[in-house]
């Protein structure tokens, strides 16, 4: 999620968590990053993704500086938890999902909206993808 914006730039959802997964939801974050003329912070929990070699090798290479939440502080990744409440609110709860497909359908769908229609106070009753381009892009 980037965090001016609240716009979600990449993710990457699986059966069961996997390093190729993790490490191509951050190389795509990379790619959209990359014309960035401010230093990149990526943020996460201390979840064992975050600590693999190759995730941290590929922050250092792209001189992308990496901020972890502290052990047993959710406080620290409160914006990301928000989202996640926010989506289960929305699209999750009181749903049965009958297939891994559907409910990774679901979630996608729900990212989309998420982005490109769902109006926030904070950015001027804009979408994120909207106050992007209004206000970001000047």
């Amino acid at each position: 999620m980037d965090m001016c914006n609240s716009e979600i730039l990449s993710y990457g959802i699986s059966q069961r968590p996997s390093a190729e997964n993790v490490m191509k939801a951050l190389k795509e974050a990379i790619d959209i990053t990359k014309d960035c003329p401010y230093r990149r912070t990526f943020h996460s929990d201390q979840g064992w993704a975050y600590q693999m070699k190759a995730y941290v090798q590929t922050l250092k290479e792209n001189k992308i500086f990496q901020s972890m939440s502290r052990k047993g502080n959710c406080h620290d990744n409160s914006i990301m938890e928000n989202f996640f409440g926010i989506m289960k609110q929305e699209m999750y709860y009181g749903k049965v999902y009958y297939s891994f497909d559907e409910l990774k359908h679901a979630i996608e769908k729900y990212i989309y909206y998420y982005n490109t229609k769902r109006i926030k106070q904070k950015l001027g009753w804009l979408s994120p993808v909207n106050y992007r381009i209004n206000f970001l892009a000047a």
